[in-house]
């Protein structure tokens, strides 16, 4: 696949900003280049290459670095790969849904034309002839597809993402946030067969680092260049880059995971006794997606005594998603909603 036949006029023809030390490595200089306060903790730019963190994740991962881009947040990926690929009023991108609202707000943002095919019941990718046709005619400039699901927390099938990346002209994007929580492993080792493939993922989630606002992309080197050729100069803060670096250096990670997975099945247990939960979709994440008719009104039940959960029934109707909590939020959670049921009962 030639990529630079996908990438956006003037972007393959504008001249990146480049620093006087993109060149550089090491602290042991005399920086009178970036106009910084000459003293203090932290006076200087980070390294915009993140070279240190990049060099961690990619041994992490079992890729080279040059195949690991870092964002500010996976939404700032997500953005980069609209402006780098998609002409503005011109190209168009694809998304399965349910599925993550981001991927919207970042079209129109774009200026790009975003179509939409729903996923089947089940949460597989709707393949057959006809889609395949489909997408090798539209020459869909971006493809999202967000394994787990969220709001859905579902996996896409790996032989059905490997039809897509066959029949796609385009890039397919696999958002993995939730993987960490998943039973399957991530479609990382497919980078280098298909070079159409782009997985994002985040230290949000698994990595308990919201707040550090951490996204990674997995790609060919030659995608890799195109993002950092776009990206502001010093995208992700020193301070968060070191943060970054303690947390993938806990030996506690995949316990603490462990952990919120073991819950996640009590939570789903307690709630199915509920009679007002219908039905609870099968999780590969760190929440739960549930059907009920009283959804509305559960979530404002549980808003008005301070736990927050969001609704969903805009993309699947009469759902709330609940995220997988302490087990004391957990316990308290379940305890309110059977106050509802039981206020419920005695209006009815």
């Amino acid at each position: 696949m030639n990529i630079e036949k996908l990438i956006r006029p003037s972007v393959l023809t504008m001249n990146a900003y480049v620093s006087a030390r993109h060149e550089i490595k090491g602290d042991e200089h005399t920086f009178l280049d970036a106009n910084e306060f000459p003293e203090g903790d932290w006076n200087r730019y980070p390294d915009p290459f993140q070279t240190e963190l990049r060099e961690k994740i990619a041994r992490q991962k079992g890729v080279n670095a040059e195949n690991v881009f870092l964002g500010n947040g996976s939404d700032e990926v997500l953005d980069l790969l609209f402006r780098v690929f998609c002409t503005p009023g011109q190209d168009r991108a694809l998304q399965f849904t349910p599925t993550y609202g981001m991927y919207r707000v970042l079209a129109q943002l774009n200026d790009v034309e975003l179509l939409s095919i729903p996923l089947t019941k089940d949460g597989d990718l709707p393949l057959d002839e006809s889609l395949e046709n489909y997408l090798e005619n539209c020459q869909f400039k971006l493809t999202f597809v967000c394994s787990p699901n969220n709001p859905l927390g579902t996996l896409v099938k790996l032989n059905e993402l490997i039809r897509l990346l066959e029949y796609t002209s385009g890039l397919v994007v696999v958002d993995e946030a939730y993987i960490d929580f998943a039973s399957a492993e991530s479609v990382i080792n497919l980078i280098e067969e298909f070079p159409n493939l782009v997985v994002v993922q985040t230290m949000s989630k698994a990595w308990a680092s919201a707040g550090l606002r951490i996204g990674m992309a997995y790609a060919q080197a030659e995608v890799i260049e195109w993002l950092n050729k776009v990206k502001p100069p010093y995208n992700i803060s020193g301070p968060n880059a070191q943060l970054a670096i303690q947390k993938l250096n806990e030996t506690s990670h995949q316990s603490a995971i462990k952990e919120l997975v073991r819950r996640r099945r009590t939570l789903r247990s307690a709630l199915a006794k509920l009679a007002c939960v219908e039905f609870i979709y099968p999780s590969e994440t760190n929440f739960l997606l549930i059907k009920s008719a009283l959804a509305s009104e559960i979530k404002t039940f549980l808003n008005e005594r301070q736990i927050i959960i969001r609704d969903r029934s805009s993309d699947v109707k009469n759902t709330i998603r609940i995220s997988v909590g302490t087990e004391e939020e957990c316990d308290r959670l379940v305890k309110l909603i059977q106050q509802f049921e039981n206020e419920e009962s005695t209006v009815y």
